[in-house]
């Protein structure tokens, strides 16, 4: 069941994240004070959610389900999304990542979401909440995807409350045989999608805005799906950035999201992946500018790290991967840290009744 968030519980949260992130003797700091509020002072700025965690690889082995269930305990995460890779390499490749492997097809598979829907159930939960999201779908052959939505429910019967990360174009894939989406394909994804917003279920897009030769050379695909379908909650992978994409403008960028999140309420934007924070936010000046985007749309973001589990890698890289995704929360107001850092934007998308905690004024 999710974690239900009282004033009582709003301590319980604050002394135990501040343990996990700053060490015990926060933790004991935050105990003593017996607030019903998050102390921003003393309490850790890493998000207390992880909306985009990719828990199996591209290929090759994966760090074991149960190991990276404590890589979030020992952090402080204690809600997830529980996104496989939508798409496999072969099992006779070589590879972990389809980077490696230019010309080596690398296509949408089911066996993710299997493998992930079995952990849930053989590994329960009672202290970290996790949301199982459908990866599947292959947004270029839309006829199939509600084939694959019924045998998911049929072998795990309301289980699964998110679909994606799916891609519309992501131009990094294109070497290995990605098929994306046309106008004509995001016009037949109507019966998904209806069932998608019946279900209340979110989908997170990656949908690649452009690359530095045409910043925004596949924005109207984009704006064709919200236009489309404006009552389906749509998360908007990376804002629709991109290693492609590392010299637009950071005000051209910010205007344009500001003309989409004014245009369409139900549009999210998910912050997820070190490039943001490593080729935008970090530049100089730049941080406070975003922040005062999130600020003026409290409502319309959520976190992720972006971190997909391929067994190179450890908790040092998880631990580092939430620290300089979070790095943003520093910068927010008091009431878009509350909704993106501490997890009100992800509640309300699942539609779950857990309450962040009020922030404390000081």
């Amino acid at each position: 069941m999710p974690y239900v968030m009282t004033r009582k519980a709003a301590v319980t949260a604050t002394t135990w994240l501040a343990a996990a992130v700053l060490g015990p003797a926060a933790g004991s700091a935050a105990s003593a004070t017996e607030q019903d509020c998050f102390d921003r002072r003393t309490g850790p700025y890493t998000s207390v959610v992880d909306a985009h965690l990719h828990f199996r690889p591209f290929g090759g082995e994966a760090v074991p389900f149960r190991e990276l269930v404590g890589y979030l305990k020992r952090t402080g995460v204690r809600h997830a999304g529980v996104f496989g890779i939508g798409q496999k390499l072969p099992v006779d490749s070589p590879c972990t990542y389809y980077l490696d492997c230019p010309g080596t097809p690398v296509l949408p598979s089911l066996k993710n979401d299997f493998v992930n829907a079995e952990n849930v159930v053989e590994h329960k939960q009672d202290d970290v909440d996790l949301a199982l999201s459908m990866t599947y779908p292959d947004l270029a052959e839309p006829e199939g995807v509600m084939d694959g939505m019924r045998l998911l429910d049929k072998e795990f019967p309301g289980m699964f409350q998110w679909m994606g990360e799916v891609n519309l174009i992501k131009q990094a894939l294109l070497p290995n045989h990605h098929e994306p989406a046309d106008e004509e394909d995001i016009e037949e994804w109507a019966p998904f999608m209806d069932e998608l917003r019946r279900r209340g279920m979110p989908i997170t897009i990656h949908s690649d805005l452009g690359n530095d030769r045409e910043p925004t050379r596949y924005l109207p695909l984009m704006e064709r799906v919200l236009e489309l379908y404006p009552q389906n909650k749509i998360v908007w992978a990376h804002m629709g950035l991109s290693k492609e994409l590392s010299t637009m403008e950071p005000d051209a960028h910010i205007a344009l999201l500001r003309r989409l999140l004014d245009r369409h309420p139900n549009l999210t934007l998910d912050l997820s992946w070190r490039v943001l924070e490593d080729m935008y936010f970090g530049q100089p000046g730049v941080r406070e500018k975003y922040a005062a985007l999130f600020d003026a749309y409290p409502e319309q973001a959520v976190p992720g790290t972006d971190f997909v589990a391929s067994r190179d890698k450890d908790f040092g890289v998880y631990k580092e991967e939430l620290e300089v995704t979070s790095r943003i929360n520093k910068a927010l107001g008091d009431e878009a840290f509350r909704r993106i850092a501490l997890g009100q934007n992800y509640f309300d998308l699942l539609g779950i009744k857990e309450r962040a905690p009020e922030v404390c004024e000081v």
